[in-house]
């Protein structure tokens, strides 16, 4: 099985199913399958060939859609970049990819962009911009089409077999690059339809499904929405934000949404709203995943929404998913990140040896999920990616620190490089977090560690509030009820808000 076959085969069981509801509009399966099928044929005339690499430069829209499964189609690799990337990053990833062509919406920074791509450098053979807004040719180094002459072509285009086989690529997922250059991972089509497929086994998606997903495309977690409403034949709402709760409410109640995916900013925001005067009587299940939902969160989302089914998940986008809390554990268990997903085997593992319950280590993923490693980036691909006891196979170093309880279910304790050393001791980040959202008035909290001459680093936390009154002094006695001396914080601070990459990822490097 191909990714493009999840588009295919709805569309040819239910032509005309809606498949996206977007922007006010609703799209059939039928008319995004056509549509793709029209895009290929400008791809192809265009110079993209099997393999070549195709940037999506568009938010969340049904432009993106169809641009992922043209591209798909076509026997190509999409490659979606958020929206919110600026011109130097996405200068890089074309760069970096190679690119051949560029699907990007009439307001993207191309003047900038092109300026950072020397003429000798440069792959780009197309530009299809989408839009009303014309495209400055002068600084364009490549010709440029419209989304409508892209698209709607005079005559019908008929669908092109593929040439494909499972292991080639079907698309590269930059990661956010807050250490570094952005790094490219490579995914071929055999494990986004296996992880695809584990996904819709334990979440128990159907064609009857309505899915809300507020996340980027270009974040695997976005992305997997999708795919996986794709390949069940369900409907999905494509939203670009989740900085209107109060419609991502109303959305769910209009709509009948059956299913939605966030992330611990996205619901710290809807806890803020009474839910009683909505009906979440459709709603059967909730996702998070990105950050780990702080304990209380979770149990006071389970309170609030008694009927729906809450899985907290944990995963990373060179693996997508590697754990998953079965909703039934979920006020039993409300700190953990539960068991492997369908079809996979994880342990913790420190010094080349498997540790046991309440033993902290690096989680090991293995399965056929595990990504083919970094584009372009070998030296990067042999730390993360490393031979398995079966020969030939590679094992996910995940680089995360976990540890595990009597039951087998896996507790995340903090990233390697997270970890805070004060005053000799290692303190994890994630667990003074914890303790912080424990306290009422706090609506999030993120932990990081500053210099200090005498203790090594300083434990600072830096807090939203809602609109109690919360002071430093009330902070500080919480912490020193519930955690260890040198685990109190030195500093605390008050904001507003917190720098977030586009997945809703705690910047932390920005709150030194």
């Amino acid at each position: 099985m191909l990714v493009r076959d999840f588009l295919e085969a709805a569309a040819e069981c239910a032509p005309h199913k809606t498949a996206v509801i977007c922007d006010g509009q609703r799209w059939a399966y039928g008319e995004i399958d056509s549509m793709a099928d029209n895009l290929v044929q400008t791809l192809r005339i265009n110079g993209v060939k099997r393999g070549d690499r195709v940037v999506i430069y568009l938010k969340n829209c049904i432009e993106a859609v169809i641009s992922i499964f043209g591209v798909l189609k076509a026997s190509a690799v999409f490659v979606v970049v958020n929206r919110s990337t600026k011109a130097e990053k996405l200068a890089f990833i074309i760069k970096n990819c190679q690119a051949t062509l560029l699907i990007a919406d009439d307001k993207a920074p191309f003047d900038d962009v092109f300026k950072l791509i020397n003429p000798d450098e440069n792959t780009l053979k197309t530009l299809i911009s989408c839009g009303d807004k014309p495209v400055n040719h002068s600084i364009c180094p490549c010709p440029v089409l419209t989304w409508n002459e892209a698209v709607n072509r005079q005559t019908k285009s008929h669908r092109q077999p593929a040439i494909n086989i499972d292991l080639d690529l079907a698309c590269i997922i930059y990661t956010s690059g807050t250490t570094g250059d952005p790094k490219g991972v490579m995914c071929d089509h055999s494990s986004m339809v296996f992880v695809s497929g584990s996904i819709i086994n334990y979440l128990e998606n159907n064609e009857n499904d309505i899915v809300l997903n507020v996340l980027p495309l270009s974040f695997g977690y976005g992305l997997y929405q999708l795919l996986t409403i794709f390949r069940s034949g369900a409907t999905l709402i494509l939203e670009n934000s989740f900085a209107f709760p109060a419609m991502i409410l109303q959305l769910i109640q209009q709509e009948r949404v059956t299913g939605m995916s966030g992330v611990p900013t996205f619901y710290a925001m809807l806890l803020q709203f009474d839910f009683s005067k909505v009906d979440f009587s459709s709603l059967r299940y909730i996702t998070n995943a990105a950050s780990g939902l702080p304990p209380s969160h979770l149990l006071e989302l389970q309170r609030r929404l008694p009927d729906t089914k809450i899985y907290a998940m944990y995963g990373l986008t060179e693996v997508v998913r590697a754990l998953y809390l079965p909703p039934e554990y979920t006020r039993q268990k409300p700190d953990s990140v539960g068991i492997a997903i369908p079809g996979t085997e994880v342990w913790v593992e420190r010094d080349g040896i498997r540790m046991g319950p309440g033993e902290v280590g690096e989680l090991v993923v293995r399965g056929r999920h595990v990504m083919r490693g970094y584009w372009q980036a070998p030296e990067l691909t042999a730390v993360r990616f490393r031979p398995d006891f079966i020969p030939g196979e590679r094992l996910c170093y995940t680089g995360d620190l976990f540890k595990t309880d009597q039951d087998g279910f896996f507790y995340f304790v903090s990233r390697q490089d997270d970890i805070i050393k004060s005053r000799g001791e290692k303190v994890a980040p994630r667990e003074v977090e914890t303790v912080l959202h424990h306290l009422d008035g706090v609506v999030e909290a993120a932990v990081i560690g500053v210099p200090d001459a005498i203790l090594g680093q300083a434990i600072k936390a830096v807090i939203i509030k809602d609109e109690k009154p919360l002071t430093e002094r009330e902070v500080l006695a919480h912490c020193r009820v519930h955690l260890e001396d040198f685990m109190v914080p030195k500093y605390v601070e008050f904001v507003t808000s917190l720098p977030k990459s586009p997945s809703g990822k705690v910047l932390k490097g920005e709150l030194v």
